[in-house]
């Protein structure tokens, strides 16, 4: 049974025993009475996903009807993300969200209109409802880490190191505009993190199966768009997610370079692909079928999106190749593997399947490294490949 609401005779009658005890009135307000007999406000509320009691001053002095406006003032702050522990160190700094503000505004240029969406909404997400009001200068190290601790539990580990990268960018920002000195998330290694565990995807390694593969892909009888985009996966090393994606404005048929944005690739780097013959007959192909949509791989449903990664999957599941064997993934895992075996330089391979460079000097210049060896290599696996779905010539190695 819940206690009523104080009343001025009831905090009178109030007597000390032998022991501190507490009466609670309503919305987190409660009288301690101690062993003397003195009679304390305390406030009971949650900040930050923490419990936390604080005094509001002694009674009589301070009077229920005092103690009442005490705690409905603390709760406004509390809806400020103001720590009413807190509410009398002033700062002259700015907020979190007014710095992050200031460095999105700065740089969403740079990027497409897909990535800065994304980090608004990544931020907004995790980070306003928590530091967003906060003043620059009194976000700490440990306010940090419980923050990311609260989103590994999630156990969504690439959100993590997303948000991590957006705070860190933003306190860095602010360092350089003179607000802080230091950036609390600088010192914050991924090592105090749980790692993402690393996905091994099925694939075939042997030169049968792979022929066996591609001609089974051949008798998908699903729509174009999908069976283009099988057709033309083998031969790309793209991710699923990025293949399906690819509009027309990135490939460059004088060049015979695919030019992807950095925007749909997995690394957020511009990519570059050279284009086999092969390649470059299916592209040209498909460039003669009007649709009236930017994808290389339009959507049935809408010009406006490509056709989805599932859409891919579920044509490879419809010819009766199955999960523990092949995934849309796997394409990639099969050129690796087989590139690899046969004596390619791997720093080509990897530059080619747009592995992450850790050297980020090094990586704002790695789209276009190696370039002549990946044109080799583009036209000498898809050689290979039309050999293997020929089912011809499966003793000669890749290089002849």
């Amino acid at each position: 049974m819940k206690n009523k609401p104080f009343t001025d005779a009831k905090v009178r009658s109030l007597k000390k025993k032998s022991k501190v005890y507490r009466e609670h009135d309503y919305g987190g307000l409660y009288l301690e009475v101690a062993v003397s007999g003195s009679k304390i406000w305390k406030q009971r509320f949650n900040f930050e996903q923490k419990q936390v009691m604080i005094t509001i001053g002694h009674y009589p002095h301070v009077s229920l009807l005092d103690a009442r406006q005490a705690v409905n003032k603390n709760k406004q702050l509390l809806v400020q993300g103001v720590d009413p522990r807190h509410k009398n160190i002033k700062s002259s700094k700015p907020t979190f969200k007014e710095m992050f503000d200031a460095w999105h505004n700065q740089k969403c240029s740079e990027w497409s209109d897909n990535y800065a969406h994304d980090v608004r909404q990544r931020a907004n997400c995790y980070l306003m409802p928590v530091i967003g009001r906060k003043p620059i200068d009194k976000i700490t190290t440990p306010d940090m880490l419980m923050l990311l601790k609260k989103i590994e539990e999630k156990d969504v580990l690439d959100t993590l190191r997303k948000i991590k990268g957006i705070a860190s960018r933003t306190f860095s920002f602010s360092v350089g505009m003179g607000e802080i000195t230091v950036n609390p998330v600088r010192d914050l290694p991924m090592d105090i993190f749980k790692r993402r565990k690393q996905v091994h995807y099925p694939t075939f390694t042997d030169p049968k199966d792979i022929g066996q593969l591609l001609r089974t892909l051949d008798c998908h009888k699903g729509t174009y768009q999908v069976r283009a985009a099988l057709e033309i996966a083998p031969h790309i090393f793209l991710r699923p997610g990025e293949l399906t994606k690819l509009i027309w404005d990135y490939v460059d048929f004088s060049d015979r370079i695919i030019r992807v944005d950095g925007s749909i690739m997995k690394t957020g780097r511009d990519h570059l692909i050279p284009m086999s013959n092969q390649v470059f007959d299916m592209l040209k192909d498909l460039s003669c079928i009007e649709t009236g949509s930017k994808f290389i791989f339009p959507s049935l449903k809408t010009k406006n999106k490509g056709i989805t990664t599932n859409a891919l999957l579920t044509a490879i599941r419809s010819l009766g190749i199955s999960a523990d064997q092949f995934v849309t993934h796997s394409f990639r895992g099969m050129a690796s593997s087989f590139l690899h075996e046969k004596g390619f330089v791997s720093d080509v391979i990897e530059r080619q399947l747009a592995h992450v460079e850790t050297n980020k000097v090094k990586a704002a210049y790695c789209h276009a490294e190696y370039l002549e060896q990946r044109i080799t290599l583009m036209q000498a696996w898809s050689n290979y490949l039309d050999d293997l779905k020929s089912n011809v010539n499966l003793t000669k190695t890749i290089q002849e």
